[in-house]
């Protein structure tokens, strides 16, 4: 019996779309704002939290979220067309896989990374890019008159709060995959030198229940760290919480260093900070670098663009390999293994050089 030919065994295979014209995606590329502002707008107005697991029309979802439904329509099916949500063939909406991490009580939500990336500020700084770029300076200080960390404190507490709940959901949501990939196996302490809250270092203590860790970041910062690390905590007997500014010194004595997400500023403070972090630990002492990278493909799109938007904000750049590489060397770190955390985080697991 002779094989049926393609015709016949894929009868319903459906044609992939065509893919636009250049002319055409450039088009979509300038109308990017648009698409970031809907999706703002959808995580304002709590469309994803109200969508549950059947569809429902734009009026049962307006009433839901209080819009008007013809304007919430119009939304939901530009959103549509990049895969957040779905629009039905009855017209109705449903959720898709994107669609779901705008919601608060998603496990992997991103809902407060896209608040926190559409602030008001950035609608302000992104038209001056080519300033930046220009200047290779940051324009935040020329808008606002002040640093772009004071300006969030004392201007934009709103902005400050969406920027302190994504920093914390990202931390929470990466600090299990920081902990499973460290073997930290021999190690008596370890040091968060920067780390918020304190997600990844009460995730190693979990690991290692002989270890004990510190915590360092600023005095508002460590404020805040979670209970689980302050006195009456389960993990309060184990942990030392250092307030101070990591670029000014790191008095913390430790086995191991995490650095997490802050060699991303200005030269200047990144080498200050990597030079203090040579002088606590010592010869032999291992230090953990944990980074963006804006060469590690799977994630280029995102990284590249919060590189674009740290040099708005405060001049500073995503690394590529070879940049943080020599960083590190010049800092007087032995750089050893490079690994990917995740699809957009790297570790550059190093020791202070003998």
């Amino acid at each position: 019996m002779t094989a049926p030919s393609p015709e016949v065994s894929a009868p319903h295979q459906a044609a992939a779309p065509p893919t636009p014209p250049p002319s055409m995606r450039l088009r979509e590329l300038v109308f990017g704002a648009a698409c970031a502002a809907a999706v703002r707008a959808a995580a304002r107005l709590g469309v994803a939290d109200a969508l549950g697991d059947a569809p429902m029309t734009a009026e049962g979802l307006a009433a839901a979220v209080h819009t008007e439904p013809k304007p919430l329509r119009r939304l939901l099916r530009a959103l549509s067309c990049y895969g957040v949500f779905t629009e039905r063939p009855d017209g109705s909406f449903a959720h898709t896989e994107m669609s779901r991490l705008l919601r608060e009580d998603d496990p992997n939500s991103l809902r407060a990374i896209a608040m926190w990336c559409t602030e008001p500020w950035t609608w302000d700084a992104w038209p001056r890019l080519d300033e930046a770029v220009r200047t290779g300076k940051n324009v935040v200080e020329d808008l606002y008159g002040k640093e772009f960390f004071d300006y969030l404190n004392e201007d934009a507490p709103e902005s400050a709060d969406v920027f302190n709940r994504a920093m914390t959901r990202s931390s929470e949501q990466s600090a299990r995959e920081v902990a499973a990939l460290l073997d930290l196996s021999g190690s008596r302490s370890v040091a968060d030198l920067g780390g918020g809250q304190g997600h990844v270092v009460a995730c190693l203590l979990d690991k290692y229940p002989a270890m004990r860790g510190s915590l360092l970041d600023l005095p508002r910062v460590v404020e805040n760290a979670l209970p689980r690390l302050r006195e009456g905590g389960d993990l309060a007997d184990r942990m030392r919480i250092v307030p101070g500014d990591i670029r000014e010194s790191v008095p913390v004595e430790a086995d191991v260093y995490i650095i997490k997400n802050i060699l991303e500023w200005d030269d200047e403070s990144t080498t200050r900070l990597l030079g203090n972090v040579v002088e606590a630990g010592g010869p032999g002492a291992r230090v953990v670098v944990i980074e963006n990278l804006v060469d590690d493909t799977p994630s280029m799109r995102f990284s590249t663009a919060m590189d674009l938007l740290l040099l708005l904000n405060v001049g500073g750049a995503k690394h590529t390999t070879d940049s943080m590489v020599a960083r590190l060397t010049a800092a007087g770190l032995t750089v050893g293994d490079i690994r990917p955390v995740n699809p957009f985080l790297h570790a550059f697991d190093c020791t202070v050089s003998v």
